[in-house]
């Protein structure tokens, strides 16, 4: 089992920034891949991010490609999420999740384990 616990969001203006932090626990997340979704009021869980368990590979939804830079240190089982340029539309609340593989996945039913979420909201 894998316990995650997403923290760092809070209330933010449009064109500031933020960082999501994302702690494992139990089983280590060294060799998995990572990646993190948002879901916003009435919308269905978007993805965001996805990270190798090196970290020598990213991939970025379009919606955040340029501005959101993931990354991790697996001696700490950490993943991080450096939100740039933020705009009202990226209000949401933040999951973070884990697969049980390697490949850099899009879709929600491809992660195991996912976290509580973090509220982000970005004012205008």
């Amino acid at each position: 089992q894998v316990q995650l616990v997403e923290s760092g969001g809070g209330l933010v203006q449009a064109g500031g920034s933020l960082r999501l932090s994302c702690a494992a626990s139990g089983r280590t997340v060294s060799s998995n891949a990572m990646g993190w979704f948002r879901q916003a009021p009435g919308k269905e869980r978007e993805f965001v991010a996805a990270i190798s368990w090196s970290g020598g590979a990213t991939y970025y939804g379009d919606s955040v490609k340029g501005r959101f830079t993931i990354s991790r240190d697996n001696a700490k089982n950490t993943v991080y999420l450096q939100m740039n340029s933020l705009k009202p539309e990226d209000t949401a609340v933040y999951y973070c999740a884990a697969r049980l593989g390697t490949a850099l996945l899009v879709t929600t039913t491809s992660y195991n384990y996912w976290g509580q979420g973090t509220q982000v909201t970005v004012s205008s």
